[in-house]
């Protein structure tokens, strides 16, 4: 899936691609710290019986209930369609390693697929609060220049939002995957979205 969404003028576009990588440009003098979440370690955590559960369920992913916050009703329709909301398996093998992860996140999964709605909504705030157990965690503290290089398929990420009124200035690039026989002509030049 290859979402694009515009806010104001800014482009950011969010493919399901491999890795991703961040470069601070201006970070605030305290607070502003990234905190990643290994959800091959939110997996293990869990008990036989829940693993067991969820281990064939499937989720569905859309981006309109955060990424269409604000936008107006013709364009969120027309993203919609090009972009409709698809399901992915809850437990998801990683393509290199094998490695079993969680693969639901409350920005983007609404649901689990065939599921009574309390008893989706129960067990995903379950899953969800994986990611939150520091044990699971590491925090990076940003200084001008530093560069993160994450996972997309093995991670998950939250900007600490705790610096107001400082402000932080990052480029973040978004690596494609690059599987054979998948690229359609000339290698595109990748360019970074600036956001704070």
């Amino acid at each position: 899936m290859d979402i694009r969404a515009t806010v104001g003028d800014l482009t950011v576009r969010h493919p399901a691609g491999p890795g991703s990588v961040l470069h601070a440009l201006e970070v605030p003098a305290a607070g502003g710290d990234t905190c990643f979440a290994d959800m091959g370690a939110a997996y293990d955590g869990l008990s036989g019986k829940v693993k067991h559960r969820i281990d064939e369920l499937t989720a569905v992913h859309d981006f309109a209930p955060i990424l269409g916050l604000g936008m107006d009703a013709d364009k969120l329709a027309a993203l919609q369609v090009k972009y409709p909301a698809v399901e992915h398996p809850v437990v998801r093998c990683h393509p290199r390693t094998g490695r079993r992860t969680l693969f639901v996140n409350p920005a983007f999964t609404t649901h689990i697929t065939g599921m009574e709605e309390g008893e989706s909504e129960a067990l995903l705030g379950f899953l969800f609060h994986q990611a939150d157990i520091p044990e699971f965690q590491v925090r990076f503290r940003w200084e001008a220049d530093s560069i993160a290089f994450w996972d997309n398929q093995a991670t998950q990420h939250y900007a600490v939002n705790d610096y107001f009124p400082q402000h932080r200035l990052m480029e973040r690039v978004a690596i494609l995957d690059e599987r054979p026989g998948t690229r359609k002509g000339p290698a595109q030049e990748a360019v970074p979205a600036r956001f704070s």
